[in-house]
């Protein structure tokens, strides 16, 4: 596979050293000469000092359709300029964007770029998530951060206990994986039970996970919201 990546900086960086890990063959477009440099001194890549938002540049660096495409630079506009040119101009495998500003997720998805990470994002909910409760418990982000596997406990307050699989309403994007109870896994269907002390395991999508909160434990001492949310 073969990886284009435009932005040098430490989010770029450390991409690269992952991606050479797997075996990818990368070309990486930076404007800064000292930064390019660098990397083409400590890594074995192909370097283009240049701007990336420059057709030419990106004409460069592209090779073929099994091309990843990685806006990481600092700043939005300029990512959502370069993987728009990337999947007008070229027959590539797939555009992803480095998102600084959460709130600009929805814009570049209307846009039509809809593989985005957003590192503020991910880092902000995991250290809140060991702020709450344990009995709502992100495990695992999914998808570039976009989606979260969640643990709820089911505790004697909890709105969902007693309560049939399909008697809930849960929020768009998001399903019961599995039940965790008495050390078993059950795999549920629509009259399964939730019962007290039950582990509810859940895919969501991180922009609705607070309304899964509120739908298990209400607005009460279990429903304290994630400021992301």
């Amino acid at each position: 596979m073969r990886a284009v990546v435009i932005g040098g900086g430490k989010v770029g960086y450390y991409l690269i050293k992952n991606l050479l890990n797997i075996g990818c063959l990368i070309t990486l477009i930076e404007k800064n000469y000292d930064i390019c440099k660098k990397i083409s001194n400590e890594l074995d890549i192909e370097v283009i000092c240049g701007d990336g938002s420059n057709l030419e540049e990106l004409s460069e660096a592209i090779e073929g359709t099994n091309t990843i495409v990685a806006a990481v630079t600092g700043k939005d506009e300029e990512n959502l300029i370069i993987c728009q040119m990337s999947k007008r101009n070229f027959s590539i495998k797939s555009a992803i964007a480095r998102i600084n500003n959460p709130k600009n997720r929805q814009l570049f998805s209307k846009l039509g770029i809809t593989s985005t990470v957003c590192s503020t994002e991910v880092i902000s909910t995991l250290i809140e998530n060991e702020l709450v409760e344990d009995n709502f418990k992100i495990v695992k982000t999914l998808d570039r951060g976009e989606m979260v596997i969640i643990e709820a406990y089911i505790d004697k307050n909890s709105h969902w206990r007693d309560i049939e699989i399909k008697s809930l309403i849960l929020p768009n994007d998001s399903i019961i994986v599995s039940i965790l109870r008495n050390n078993e896994i059950i795999y549920p269907r629509g009259h399964t039970k939730i019962l007290l002390e039950d582990t509810v395991v859940l895919i969501t999508n991180t922009s609705v996970a607070n309304k899964l909160r509120k739908s298990i434990y209400g607005d009460g001492s279990n429903g304290k919201k994630f400021g992301l949310f």
